[in-house]
């Protein structure tokens, strides 16, 4: 898989970063970050609904979060 958990941590922070440049049109960039905000909420709530099938039922995951981080012991 392409995309990860880490790639999507990496994101937000770079977002948190932008938001740090005084140079930038802060309204539009939290504009920005608040798009990002929502569709970084939406993959993480799919990435739950996947953790709590494969606890539920088995079988491997997306790839997304690390396989050895899926299963609650």
């Amino acid at each position: 898989m392409k995309n990860k958990i880490s790639d999507l941590r990496n994101h937000l922070f770079e977002t948190l970063e932008r938001l740090k440049d005084p140079d930038l049109d802060l309204e539009k960039e939290i504009h920005r970050a608040k798009a990002i905000k929502e569709v970084g909420s939406v993959i993480i709530e799919s990435a739950k609904v996947e953790v709590d099938f494969i606890n539920a039922v088995g079988g491997k995951g997306t790839g997304f979060i690390p396989d050895d981080k899926l299963l609650n012991d």
